[in-house]
Parts: C-alpha cells; structure tokens; sequence
C-alpha cells in the first residue's frame, strides 16, 4: 500500500509540476573553466553534447542487447543441432549393422545369392514358399537403405545449419564487443565533460535538465492530449505496470535486465515478462515487433517508444506520468510522458 501512496504521490506532482510550469526569468549559466585555447562553451551546451553522447550510448546499448540476445538463441539452436547430429549419427550406425548382418548371413551361404539358392534347391514347394520370404527380405533391404540414404541426407543438412549458425554466432559475438566498447567510449566521454564542472555547476546543469524535460512536458500536455487519453490498463497492463513501480530507486546499467539494476529496454521487458507476456529485449525491437496503437487510445501498461531511432523506452502508467530507467547516473524514476520526443506507443498485450 505504501508503494502505490508513493507512485500516485509522484504521479500527481509530475501532472502538478508540468501543467503548472511556467517562464522563468532567464538569467547567465555559470560556465565551466575553459581548457587552454578552447572556446568557452555554455551550460546549455555542455547539457546538448552530454544529452547527445548518453543518447548515442542507449543506441549501442540497444544494438549490444539486440547481439547479445541473438548469440543467446543461436547458442541454443547450436545446442540442438548438437543433439540432433548425434541422433542422426546413431541411426546412421544401427542401418549399417543391420545391413552389415545380412551380408554375413550371405557370407555364410557360401556367397550364394538368395535367387541361386533358390534355383539350386530342386524343390518347388520350397521355391515358391522361398520367393516369398526373398520378395519380402529384399523389400526390407530396399527400405534399409532408402532410410541410410535419408539419414545421411538429413546429417549432412543438419552439419551445414551448424556450419551456418556458429558464422552466425561468431558475427554476433563481434557484434556485441563492438557495441560493448561504443558504449564504454560515449559513456566515458559523458562522464568526463560532467567531471570538468565545479559542484555548482553540476547542480546547474541537472536544473537544466529537469527544465528542458518540463518545457517538454508542458508543451506536450498544452495540446490537450489527456482529454483523450483515458483508456484503462488490462489485467496484464496492470501487473506490468506493478513491477515497473517496485523498481523506482533502483539504478540504471547499461545492458542490465535487473533485479538489482535496469537499462530503459531491461526494465520493460521484465515487467512484462512478470506479468506473463515475455516480449523483445530492446526498445528497437519492441517498436518492429509489438503492435502500434495511437497515442491518444494508449492505456497504462502500453510502452511509449522515444526519439526517432527508438532508442528509449518508457512504460505508461495515466495521468501523463511514464516509468522508465533514464539514463546512466540516474535511478528507475517517474516522470513526464512528453518530456521526450515521442515516436510512437506499443501495445504488448494487444
């Protein structure tokens, strides 16, 4: 109970702060000592290439989550293929000692033929009866074979599949790295322009940053867009929604799918899967694979999909109030559901 008091609590002063925000006298940002020869460079602008480097490293989060996914199911598949060669080799084997047996029974016939012996029998009663066991034993050969030939068809086929998905695999693993050190590059770049500020200046620059995400808001809700937005969360909305609330506080991690940290994508994919629909990893694939609904019809639950790479996320919980992990440096938190860019909302459970 105290959990849902804190959430309407922050839901109800996010709809305060925003529809109540309103100009401020505008007044000179501190700057930052400048490097020798540098020109001087403006809070606001440090807050634009600090914004911008975090928003490249969601983009290689996206594309590290979205390799490291995929190595996980072709693992899998290389698994089974594993599984699937042994099998094929097994039979393999079993059709080639049965078909080994018959030619030592015809050994031990003097290598005599079944039809010449037959022929040299004088009998025809036992001709005839032995015509019949021939037809019927050569039958079952004719059968052994066709299966040793379909067995070592489906081996070979299922050696190439391998063949392909460790090239699959190892391409991914690259990828992966790749996107690894993008993230560490961008991230490390971030913190060191934020490390170059005095503690005023720092304090400073996250004001500016909670007031460009106001003025957002402010203006996102200036359209009038809540009258329409008054849909209810389903029962699956609504269990989604409860597990991305009991995680406000805890921290954002790139690549991090919880329970003791999230990035944006980690967050929503759990709540879902929490609530019993498992959807796709990362913000990107949420916004291909997951059906699109307008944004006046979204309901609590629904994932509003920011910027125009889709690379955030947020999870939609009414009265214009969003969770979502933000960014490194910044906890699981509510916040404005137009404080960003918004390109479009999904409906997991649609």
């Amino acid at each position: 109970m105290n959990r849902r008091r804190r959430v309407a609590a922050a839901i109800t002063l996010v709809c305060a702060m925003t529809v109540l925000a309103a100009p401020t006298l505008a007044y000179a940002d501190p700057q930052p000592p400048p490097a020798a020869g540098a020109p001087k460079k403006s809070l606001e602008e440090v807050r634009k290439e600090v914004d911008a480097l975090y928003r490249k490293a969601g983009a290689a989060t996206d594309a590290y989550n979205l390799a490291k996914e995929q190595a996980a199911k072709q693992s899998t598949l290389l698994v089974e293929l594993g599984q699937d060669i042994v099998k094929g080799q097994t039979k393999i084997d079993l059709l080639k000692q049965q078909l080994g047996s018959e030619a030592r029974a015809q050994y031990r016939d003097a290598g005599l033929p079944p039809e010449a012996q037959l022929l040299l029998s004088g009998d025809p009663a036992k001709f005839l009866d032995g015509a019949d066991r021939l037809r019927a034993g050569q039958h079952a050969q004719q059968t052994l074979l066709a299966q040793l030939d379909k067995s070592q068809q489906e081996l070979t086929a299922y050696t190439r599949d391998a063949s392909a998905q460790w090239r699959r695999l190892e391409a991914n693993r690259t990828q992966q790295a790749k996107a690894k050190k993008d993230v560490e590059k961008k991230l490390a770049a971030a913190k060191k322009l934020e490390s170059g500020l005095a503690k005023k200046e720092r304090e400073r620059l996250a004001e500016l940053e909670r007031e460009h995400e106001a003025e957002a808001q402010t203006s996102w809700l200036s359209s009038g867009i809540l009258k329409e937005i008054n849909n209810k969360a389903s029962a699956q909305g609504k269990k989604a929604v409860a597990f991305a609330t009991e995680q406000i506080g805890k921290p954002y991690v790139w690549g991090a799918e919880g329970p003791k940290s999230y990035d944006c994508s980690g967050l929503t994919s759990q709540a879902w899967a929490a609530a019993g629909h498992p959807i796709p990893r990362t913000s990107q694939e949420q916004w291909k694979q997951l059906p699109h609904v307008a944004v006046k019809d979204m309901r609590p639950g629904d994932l509003i999909i920011y910027f125009s790479d889709a690379t955030h996320v947020g999870m939609y919980l009414g009265d214009g109030a969003m969770v979502n992990a933000p960014r490194p440096g910044r906890n699981v938190s509510i916040g404005g559901a137009g404080s960003m860019p918004i390109l479009g909302v999904v409906r997991p459970d649609a």
